[in-house]
């Protein structure tokens, strides 16, 4: 399988790093997705999805912190047959401190399942349309197309997002660093609420914006591309079953957002 993509790795995949900074870069990314808006461009994808889902709820897959899906929900529910719609988190080791952190601030509708989640083997049960917003790129190409092959063999609609299209040339990815490292010292100053640590991390020892740019700059290089998605979905059997891969671009992001969709016919 020829892809794009590189299989790199993000200080925050690895099993020795510590959860206490593991929290607080979640923290950041959330904040990250409302200043990107990016909330704005998954909830009518979502929309679409549950127009053909008997079932009217989300279980989100491979959601570490949440990510944008509290906004998500926000959005969705103002539809009127949506007004009860639940978004359920979930993760393959799912993320204590953020499932405490939700229950705790009561986002209604919107719930951490504590136990494990395989995206790989959805459990039927759990219903709805599956989502899996910024985490399909830290899968690599196999188990990525496994994620695929469940939701259509089962007949589930799925909705797959990227706030990247990896259009950037390889040899370029590295810029993303110093880039990164800056605006992770402007996005933070809208995380709220502002802990001590995320201020003394991020300004005083700027450990947060290190960690940020290099996992930010290898998100890139590891995103599935349009192409890379289309490669994958090749090897994925789904009669009676459609695919929908493309870009999005949202004025003022300074690159396109890569989709997929997937529906039952």
């Amino acid at each position: 399988m020829k892809l794009k993509r590189l299989q790199l790795f993000e200080f925050e995949d690895l099993p020795w790093f510590p959860n206490f900074f593991r929290q607080l870069m979640t923290n950041y990314l959330v904040t990250l997705h409302r200043f990107l808006k990016s909330h704005e461009l998954i909830a009518p994808m979502l929309k679409r999805c549950l127009e053909k889902s008997a079932r009217k709820s989300v279980i989100d897959l491979c959601s570490g912190g949440g990510g944008p899906m509290r906004d998500v929900l926000r959005l969705l529910r103002q539809e009127k047959y949506l007004e009860h719609l639940e978004i359920t988190l979930s993760d393959l080791y799912p993320n204590a401190i953020a499932a405490i952190e939700i229950k705790k601030m009561g986002y209604p509708g919107l719930n951490y399942k504590m136990e494990s989640v395989d995206a790989t083997n959805v459990d039927l049960a759990l219903g709805g349309v599956r989502s899996m917003v910024c985490s399909m790129h830290h899968l690599p190409p196999l188990v990525a197309q496994k994620i695929l092959q469940d939701a259509a063999s089962k007949k589930q609609p799925i909705c797959v997002f990227e706030i990247s299209d990896n259009a950037t040339p390889i040899l370029l990815w590295w810029l993303a660093v110093p880039v990164g490292f800056f605006a992770a010292l402007i996005v933070s100053a809208f995380i709220r609420p502002m802990t001590w640590m995320q201020f003394i991390f991020t300004y005083l020892i700027p450990i947060l914006p290190l960690l940020i740019a290099w996992d930010g700059a290898v998100s890139i290089a590891r995103i599935y591309n349009k192409e890379d998605l289309e490669e994958l979905l090749r090897g994925v059997k789904a009669d009676g079953y459609i695919w929908d891969v493309g870009v999005v671009k949202k004025p003022g992001h300074p690159s396109g957002m890569v989709y997929l969709v997937g529906l039952p016919t």
